[in-house]
C-alpha cells in the first residue's frame, strides 16, 4: 500500500512539474524538467536530463465503499390503500380502468409523501376495507399474535413493505402474479 501512495504521490510530482517539449513527448518522446523551452533537450550543464514519458499514466480504479448489508426486520406493521380495476378484486364492483388505477395509485403516493393524511386517503380510495393496516412476519421468522406471514400475502405487498423504513411510503405495482388485485400505496407504519 505504501508504494503505491508513493508511486501515485511521484505521478503527481512529475505531471506538475515537468513540460511537455514541442518534439512530441505525447508519442512517448521525451520531456524536459526545465522550464525553458529554447534550451535544447538535455543541453546546458545543470540542466536536468530528459525523462520519458510514459505513454498513459497508470489507472487506479477508484472503488465506491461497498454498502453495508441492511437486513429485513422480523416484522412489520403497514397501512395501505388497495386501487383495483374492473374485475381485479373479487366482490367489488369497480368501474375504473387499469390506466385509471395506475393513475389514481400513483396520485395518492405523491399526496402521501407531500404530506397529506394518509389515514384520510385510504379512507376515500382503498377497495380493501379501511384502515388498512396489517402486521406481517418476515419469511423464516416466528409467527407473532395479530400478524400473518408475509408468504400468506400478496408477494409485491411484503416485498416493498418489508424494505420501507418507519414512515415512509411505497407502492407495489399491478402485476398478474405479484400483485393481482391493483396497486398497493404502503406506509410502513411498525
Amino acid at each position: 500500500m505504501k508504494s503505491l501512495v508513493s508511486t501515485l504521490v511521484l505521478l503527481c510530482l512529475l505531471s506538475a512539474c515537468i513540460k511537455e517539449s514541442p518534439a512530441g513527448a505525447a508519442k512517448g518522446g521525451t520531456v524536459s524538467a526545465t522550464s525553458d523551452a529554447s534550451k535544447p533537450p538535455g543541453g546546458a550543464a545543470g540542466a536536468a536530463p530528459d525523462l520519458p514519458v510514459p505513454s498513459a499514466a497508470p489507472q487506479i480504479p477508484a472503488k465506491p465503499p461497498t454498502p453495508m448489508p441492511t437486513a429485513e426486520p422480523d416484522k412489520i406493521k403497514v397501512q395501505h390503500c388497495l386501487i383495483g380495476f374492473t374485475g381485479s378484486v373479487p366482490g367489488k364492483a369497480i368501474t375504473r380502468t387499469k390506466e385509471e388505477a395506475k393513475a389514481l395509485a400513483y396520485d395518492i403516493l405523491a399526496r402521501a409523501r407531500k404530506g397529506e393524511d394518509f389515514d384520510a386517503l385510504v379512507k376515500q380510495n382503498t377497495d380493501d376495507s379501511p384502515p388498512g393496516i396489517y402486521g406481517m412476519t418476515n419469511a423464516g421468522k416466528p409467527a407473532a399474535p395479530g400478524y400473518r406471514a408475509r408468504t400468506g400475502m400478496v408477494p409485491a405487498f411484503g416485498n416493498v413493505g418489508f424494505k420501507l423504513a418507519l414512515g415512509e411510503f411505497g407502492i407495489a405495482d399491478y402485476d398478474p402474479k405479484t400483485s393481482p388485485f391493483g396497486w398497493h400505496v404502503i406506509k410502513r407504519v411498525e
